[in-house]
């Protein structure tokens, strides 16, 4: 049996792109039976009848998938915050960063609009970017408008499946566009869906982009840590998942307990106090969370 990639989800219909075409596919009701709803990004297999209609045969084993936006098999997730204008948040990039390492999704952090930094705002941010490079991310200082450090980013588009993610005015449309002038006709979608924060997608479409698909969505429109339980924290930082291995106590929260490693690399300066403050106030905000029913 046939399969392919699905690229796009819309009115009932899967389409399955393969190495010569995309065939429009309808999914068969034992999925719904077997409480599977098919993804874009999803590896499916599937078969053609005479009649020329499309259906979907069984989906693969996914390596990950997200609910909002509604995606499996992401690669990774272009983080993109601007230097100014809006001004760069490490709070807010820390919340995104917790959600991609929750989910085991290479992140990818990039840096726009660094043409209009003075002197002591690129300082800033450039201390920033030697931290988390420091403890393992990869960083890309971009400008849409000089273009420069878009060479960067284009080689981390290849073959995977990358979401961008970020807030709403920090340059995502217009990153994408600079990385790829021949998108053209297709930047006011991606302008209303990536860049505009309006999230009135109503479906979720793979585009090629260098040798490369980008999820065409509104991003990531929660950032609430719904499935993130606090002992599961410290897990989505990176230097604290390897510092917690030397504190005294196994489940050590990094709080109040003592001979805690988290806390001793806070004080000795190997972790910045400020990543340690949104990881205490995170803690708080799970917890403090209303139990589901």
């Amino acid at each position: 049996m046939p399969e392919g990639k699905i690229i796009k989800a819309l009115s009932g219909f899967y389409y399955i792109e393969t190495e010569d075409t995309i065939v429009a596919c309808r999914g068969r009701g034992n999925f719904r039976n077997k409480k599977i709803t098919p993804l874009v990004g999803d590896e499916a297999v599937y078969s053609v009848e005479k009649s020329g209609e499309g259906y979907l045969l069984e989906i693969k084993d996914r390596k990950n998938e997200l609910v909002r936006p509604p995606i499996a098999n992401v690669d990774q997730a272009i983080l993109v915050f601007s230097a100014v204008e809006p001004n760069f948040s490490p709070n807010l990039l820390d919340r995104f960063l917790v959600l991609i390492e929750f989910n085991e999704i290479k992140p990818l952090i990039v840096i726009t609009k660094i043409d209009l930094c003075n002197e002591t705002q690129l300082q800033s941010v450039l201390e920033y970017v030697d931290y988390y490079r420091q403890i393992g991310y990869e960083v890309c200082l971009t400008s849409s408008k000089t273009e420069e450090g878009l060479e960067k980013v284009l080689p981390h588009l290849a073959d995977k499946i990358s979401v961008f993610a970020g807030q709403s005015g920090v340059g995502k449309s217009t990153l994408l566009n600079a990385i790829n002038p021949e998108l053209d006709l297709k930047t006011g979608i991606i302008s209303t869906h990536l860049g505009r924060g309006k999230h009135t997608t109503r479906h979720v479409e793979l585009i090629k982009i260098g040798e490369g698909l980008v999820a065409d969505t509104p991003g990531f429109s929660s950032l609430e840590f719904i499935d993130i339980e606090a002992e599961d924290l410290s897990y989505c930082f990176i230097e604290m998942r390897e510092k917690s291995q030397e504190c005294k106590f196994r489940g050590c929260t990094h709080l109040k307990e003592p001979k805690c490693a988290v806390k001793e690399a806070v004080e000795n300066g190997e972790i910045t106090t400020e990543r340690y403050n949104h990881y205490v106030s995170f803690i708080e905000e799970i917890r403090d969370r209303k139990p589901r029913y």
